[in-house]
């Protein structure tokens, strides 16, 4: 699953990077790796494993990878894990298979979360698998049925709290049709597994139908996405004190205080009062944050990762290259770097009037943050 790097031609590259950021008045991003499958999810755990999804828009065979270092890329946590059929062409039970995967995240336990959101055919429960890497085996599954998760939900990344034992799931409520209206974020006592359903209907989750995805905006291939998405990139600061999270459609990053959205006791409208505005951004997809708590966020329709500067609560374009299309997940790994992909969604026959532009390599990016952070968030 993996094309392999040449030097020479990755030196070019870095070359070209540099120039382009000094142009642009970025940090430089450095091509990390070239896989053959488009990448949407990135973490790292603290054994210093290198785990991403493949991202499901384009129905890939392995759901979820993991990269050596030796540059190869093998499934995870098994190969088993990513087929839904038997030898015998019946299927599995679905707790034996990963059906559609967005969101992975590292925890400070040794689990990776892995989040199933159920939906690609045939349908399945959506479920957290939480597997032990460093003891490479199952930790455990939790099912997400319904009311929990509903049949519009696209259930997208999560941020995992170990001093609460809550993990919160971003919803964009965009699956079967769905528009973001049923957009929510879903709370989970990782302990008992208890969930629930929060801020459905409410601003922050919620897209704004008046901002749609402009792709290359002002360039010659500038186009309009009516795609509106809600709550999509989630994050936990350092400290565990503060959730911020934010719809893809919206000029606004919310938080809530991660005391409170754990709170079982809290009612959602409760819950809802708790939500504060913290800045503006553009249309962005994931989140990440860095010891400073300094918010990255990539930038979907500018092939750029934009920064939210914790002391002045200001946007401004952070780092950029002209083949990262489409970031998705960014994530905090060693060595104090940062990690996003390039998923070229916009270049996808669904998006590109029918006309498939995107091809491998599909390329993982790293830069330097503006702090050190916790590795996997």
């Amino acid at each position: 699953m993996f094309l392999n790097k040449s030097k020479l031609g990755l030196s070019a590259i870095a070359l070209l990077i540099s120039a382009a950021a000094s142009a642009n008045n970025t940090v430089p991003a450095e091509v990390y790796a070239q896989t053959d499958g488009a990448i949407g999810g990135i973490t790292y755990t603290q054994n210093k494993r290198f785990i991403f999804s493949y991202h499901p828009f384009y129905n890939p065979a392995v759901k979820v990878g993991e990269l050596l270092k030796n540059g190869d890329v093998v499934p995870f946590p098994n190969a088993q894990m990513q087929n839904p059929y038997k030898s015998d062409g019946s299927l599995k039970n679905p707790a034996n298979y990963l059906n559609w995967v967005l969101g992975v995240r590292a925890d400070d336990r040794g689990n990776v979360w892995i989040l199933d959101s159920g939906q690609a055919k045939p349908r399945i429960t959506p479920k957290l698998v939480a597997w032990d890497a460093a003891n490479n085996k199952l930790n455990k599954i939790i099912y997400l049925p319904s009311p929990i998760s509903q049949a519009q939900s696209q259930l997208n990344d999560l941020a995992i709290s170990s001093k609460y034992n809550t993990l919160v799931i971003a919803d964009e409520g965009i699956a079967d049709g769905g528009n973001g209206k049923q957009a929510a974020l879903i709370v989970v006592n990782t302990q008992t597994g208890k969930s629930r359903r929060v801020l459905q209907g409410h601003e922050s989750a919620l897209p704004d139908y008046s901002m749609p995805i402009i792709i290359d905006e002002g360039t010659s291939e500038e186009k309009q996405l009516n795609a509106f998405i809600g709550a999509d990139g989630i994050v936990l600061d350092n400290a565990q004190q503060w959730l911020y999270f934010a719809p893809l459609n919206k000029k606004y990053v919310y938080r809530i205080k991660m005391a409170d959205i754990a709170n079982e006791q809290l009612t959602d409208k409760q819950i809802g009062k708790r939500v504060e505005q913290y800045a503006q951004k553009p249309v962005n997809g994931g989140l990440s944050i860095d010891a400073d708590d300094n918010l990255y966020l990539t930038i979907v329709g500018e092939r750029t990762v934009g920064v939210i500067d914790a002391k002045t609560r200001k946007y401004r374009d952070y780092t950029y290259d002209e083949n990262m299309i489409w970031p998705d997940g960014v994530s905090i790994g060693p060595d104090g770097y940062m990690y996003t992909g390039a998923a070229q969604l916009p270049l996808s026959a669904q998006l590109n009037n029918g006309n498939a532009q995107n091809k491998a390599p599909y390329y993982i990016f790293r830069f330097k943050p503006l702090a050190e952070g916790v590795i996997g968030r």
